[in-house]
C-alpha cells in the first residue's frame, strides 16, 4: 500500500524530461526523506507517472501494477527555457504585446458595461425604449455563445490570425453602433460587436498562457484583473457621462482608435508561430482540416448557449415565462444539450472535452465558478433593488454603494494574482474566496428593514472578496491541471461556464423575487386601492416613498421578505461552490531554477514510497 505523508506545504522536487511532439509530459522525480530514504520508486512505476491520461494532471500514486490520485502536490513546470517569457519573444517585445492585450481588456470590459448607464439616453433616442433590455441581450448572447470556440480554432489556425480577426471585427462593428441609424441597425451592431469583444478578451487569456510561465502567470493575472476591473467600473460610472455630454454615439467613437492602435501593434509584434498551429503543421489539405473540425459540436454548442440565454433574458423581462418564445427557447437549448453530449463524446477534438469538464480537479474548477457567479450575481443584481425599495436611495446612491464590492474583487484579485507567483499556491485561495462569498450570502440574507446603511453596504464587501480570491486561482489552477495542448480550450471553456453563471443567476433569482414579491404583496397589502398600490410598486419602486406610512411599511415588508427569499439562493449557491472546492487537490506552481537547485532541507520534502 502506498502511503502518502506529503500536503499543501509540502513541495516535491520536480525534474523536466524530454519532451514530447506535444510537448506535455512532466515527471515527478522521488525526493528521499528523512524517514524512508531506502525506499525506491522501481522504473516501471515512473514510466506509468510519465504517461498518465492528461484529464488528470495531478500525479498517480503507485501501487504494484496499479495508480490512484492521491494527496501528492507536486510542481508544476513549463517547458521552455528559465525566464518568465516563452514563445521566443523578449522582454520589450512581450510587453509590446501584452500592453496591447490589457488595452484591449480595457476596452472592450468598458463597452460591456457601458450599457447599464446610456441604454435609457440611446433608447429615447431612437423612441424605442422597450427594446432596451436588447442591447445588453445581444451583446450578452455572442460574446458567450461563441467563446468556447476561439480555443479550438486558435490552436488550429493559429493565435495571430484569430486575434487580428477578432480585433478587425471589434473595429467595424464598434463604428457601427456610432453611426447606426435605426433601432433595429443598433442592435444587430451590438450583436456583432459581442463576438469581436468576446473574442478579444478570450484570445487575451489564450495568449497570455501561451507567453507567460505557468509559475509566475499569477503576476501577469493580476494586470489582467487590474485592466479588467477599471474598464468594467469605468463604463459603468462614465457611459451615462460620455452619453449625456458628447453624444451616445462617441460613447462608442471613443473606443476605435485605441483598438486600431492595438490592432496594429497585432500585426507587428506578434509571433506568427504563436500557438500549436495544428493546420500549419499536418499534411491535410484546407479541406481535409475543415471536415476534421468539430463542426456538429461547434454548431451545437452555440445553439445551445443562444437559445438558453434567449430564453432566461426574455422570460419574466420582456415577456412572461409562459410565453411560447420563451418555452420554445429553453426546450430547444435542452434538446440542442443532450444532442451536444453525444456527440462531444464521439469526437476525436470535441470543441468541448467532456473527460476535462467533468472529472476532477477541472470539473470542481468549472462548475465552482458558475455557481459563486450565480450567487454573486444573485447579490449584485438584486441589492439596488434592496436598496431602492427598502432603503429609499435613489438610483445614482445604491450604484455607488456598489462600488465596495467590485473595489474589493479588484483589488483581491490583483492580490491573489501577486501571492501566487510568490508562493505558489492556490487552494487556500480558492478555500479563503469559498468562505468569504458565503458570509457574503449569509449577510445579504440576514438584512432587514431597519438595518444601518453601513451594514447594508459593508455586507456587500464579502462576496466582492470570495470572488476576487477564487477567479484568478480557478484561472491558473485550472491551468496547471492541464496539458499544454488542452490550455486554450480550457480557458475559454472556464470563460463560458462563468458568463452562463452571471445569465443564471440573473435569471434564477428575478424569477424567485417576481414571484415571492406577488405572493408577499398580495398577503400584506390591504386596503380599498390594493390592487392599484400593488401594480404601482411593482412597476417602479420609486413609487413606495409616495404612498401613505401604513402601505409603505406593508410594500417595505414585502420587498424585504421577498429579497430575504432571493439572496437566499445565493447561499445554496454558495454551499455548492464549498463543497466543489474543499476536495480539490492543486499542484503547486513551480519554482525558479536557482531555487529548485538550492538543496531542500529535511523539512521542506516527502518521500514518495
Amino acid at each position: 500500500m502506498v502511503e502518502n505523508n506529503g500536503n499543501e506545504r509540502t513541495p516535491l522536487l520536480g525534474r523536466k524530461t524530454s519532451r514530447s511532439s506535444h510537448g506535455q509530459e512532466e515527471a515527478l522525480k522521488p525526493v528521499a526523506g528523512p524517514e524512508s530514504d531506502a525506499d525506491l520508486v522501481n522504473e516501471s512505476a515512473i514510466e506509468r507517472q510519465r504517461s498518465y491520461s492528461s484529464s488528470h494532471w495531478l500525479a498517480p500514486q503507485v501501487s504494484g501494477d496499479h495508480a490512484t490520485y492521491g494527496d501528492s502536490e507536486v510542481v508544476v513546470e513549463d517547458e521552455e527555457g528559465d525566464g518568465e517569457f516563452m514563445g521566443g519573444v523578449s522582454r520589450t517585445r512581450f510587453w509590446i504585446i501584452f500592453g496591447g492585450m490589457n488595452l484591449t481588456l480595457f476596452v472592450a470590459c468598458f463597452d460591456a458595461t457601458l450599457m447599464a448607464s446610456s441604454h435609457p439616453v440611446i433608447t429615447s433616442y431612437f423612441n424605442a425604449s422597450n427594446s432596451a433590455s436588447w442591447l445588453t441581450t445581444a451583446f450578452l448572447l455572442t460574446s458567450t455563445a461563441f467563446q468556447p470556440l476561439f480555443g479550438r480554432v486558435s490552436d488550429t489556425f493559429g493565435r495571430r490570425p484569430l486575434y487580428v480577426f477578432t480585433l478587425s471585427l471589434f473595429i467595424a462593428t464598434t463604428t457601427w453602433c456610432a453611426l447606426a441609424q435605426s433601432i433595429g441597425s443598433f442592435i444587430a451592431a451590438r450583436a456583432c460587436c459581442g463576438l469581436g469583444a468576446g473574442g478579444a478578451m478570450a484570445m487575451t487569456a489564450i495568449m497570455t498562457n501561451d507567453l507567460v510561465r505557468i509559475e509566475v502567470r499569477g503576476t501577469y493575472q493580476a494586470y489582467i484583473n487590474l485592466f479588467f476591473g477599471l474598464g468594467q467600473a469605468t463604463g459603468a460610472a462614465f457611459g451615462g457621462y460620455l452619453a449625456e455630454t458628447l453624444g451616445w454615439r462617441w460613447t462608442f467613437g471613443v473606443q476605435v482608435p485605441p483598438v486600431i492602435l492595438v490592432l496594429g501593434l497585432a500585426l507587428f509584434f506578434t509571433p506568427k508561430d504563436l500557438g500549436p498551429q495544428l493546420a500549419k503543421n499536418s499534411d491535410k489539405n484546407a479541406w481535409e482540416i475543415i471536415k476534421s473540425f468539430d463542426l456538429a459540436g461547434s454548431f451545437l454548442l452555440s445553439s445551445t448557449v443562444a437559445f438558453l440565454i434567449l430564453g432566461l433574458n426574455l422570460g419574466g423581462n420582456i415577456f412572461p415565462w409562459s410565453h411560447p418564445l420563451v418555452i420554445t427557447s429553453l426546450i430547444v437549448s435542452v434538446i440542442a444539450s443532450g444532442i451536444l453530449v453525444w456527440a462531444e463524446s464521439r469526437h476525436p477534438r470535441p470543441v468541448m472535452p467532456l473527460a476535462m469538464v467533468f472529472t476532477s480537479p477541472r470539473g470542481n474548477l468549472v462548475f465552482g465558478n458558475f455557481f459563486a457567479q450565480i450567487g454573486f450575481q444573485t447579490i449584485i443584481f438584486n441589492a439596488p433593488i434592496f436598496f431602492q425599495a427598502v432603503k429609499f436611495d435613489s438610483p445614482s446612491q445604491s450604484g455607488f454603494r456598489l462600488a465596495l464590492p467590485s473595489l474589493c474583487t479588484m483589488v483581491c484579485g490583483i492580490s491573489s494574482g501577486l501571492y501566487m507567483t510568490r508562493y505558489g499556491r492556490m487552494k487556500g485561495l480558492l478555500v479563503s474566496g469559498a468562505i468569504f462569498t458565503l458570509l457574503g450570502g449569509v449577510l445579504a440574507t440576514v438584512l432587514w428593514e431597519n438595518v444601518p446603511m453601513w451594514f447594508a453596504t459593508a455586507a456587500m464587501a464579502p462576496g466582492g472578496i470570495g470572488v476576487g480570491l477564487s477567479f484568478p486561482a480557478s484561472t491558473i489552477a485550472v491551468l496547471s491541471v492541464s496539458a499544454k495542448e488542452d490550455q486554450a480550450v480550457m480557458s475559454s471553456t472556464l470563460t463560458l461556464w462563468r458568463s452562463l453563471g452571471i445569465v443564471m443567476g440573473v435569471a434564477l433569482s428575478s424569477l424567485i423575487l417576481q414571484s415571492a414579491l406577488s405572493a408577499y404583496l398580495e398577503k400584506l397589502v390591504t386596503g380599498p386601492h390594493k390592487a392599484e398600490i400593488i401594480r404601482q410598486v411593482r412597476s417602479s419602486v420609486r413609487s413606495i416613498s409616495d404612498l401613505d406610512l401604513k402601505h409603505q411599511a406593508q410594500v417595505i415588508s414585502a420587498y424585504r421578505q421577498s429579497l430575504t427569499l432571493t439572496f437566499a439562493l445565493s447561499i445554496v449557491a454558495y454551499l455548492i461552490v464549498f463543497d466543489l472546492t474543499v476536495p480539490v487537490k492543486l499542484p503547486r506552481l513551480g519554482k525558479h531554477k536557482e531555487e529548485e537547485d538550492r538543496p531542500k532541507s529535511p523539512s521542506e520534502s516527502t518521500p514518495i514510497s
